[in-house]
């Protein structure tokens, strides 16, 4: 009799990138500039990602949760590739739950 537990279905996996000032970039979302400052990046059961962006206000303030396409460069797909492999590397080595 086989006692090892199902395999569990993941849906997604999600990291959130920080990116570097020199790569950040400004957007407007209802009349407010914001500067995109990290990434959320969502292995997607397919093996391909997805990416959205998120920032502040320029004018300061908190300002609204608000998502933004990332723009299509280099530099930036540079940045979603290593995070994922540094994500890989430290979801491979995990020790458990504390």
């Amino acid at each position: 009799m086989d006692a090892s537990p199902p395999s569990p279905e993941v849906s997604a996996a999600a990291i959130n990138v920080v990116i570097p000032p020199e790569l950040r970039w400004h957007d407007t979302r209802r009349g407010e500039e914001f500067e995109l400052q990290t990434l959320t990046v969502r292995l997607l059961p397919d093996g391909s990602l997805a990416v959205k962006a998120y920032g502040r206000p320029v004018a300061g303030g908190r300002g609204a949760y608000v998502s933004f396409a990332m723009p299509d460069r280099p530099e930036l797909r540079a940045l979603v590739d290593a995070a994922a492999d540094r994500a890989a590397e430290l979801w491979g080595a995990h020790t458990g739950l504390g």
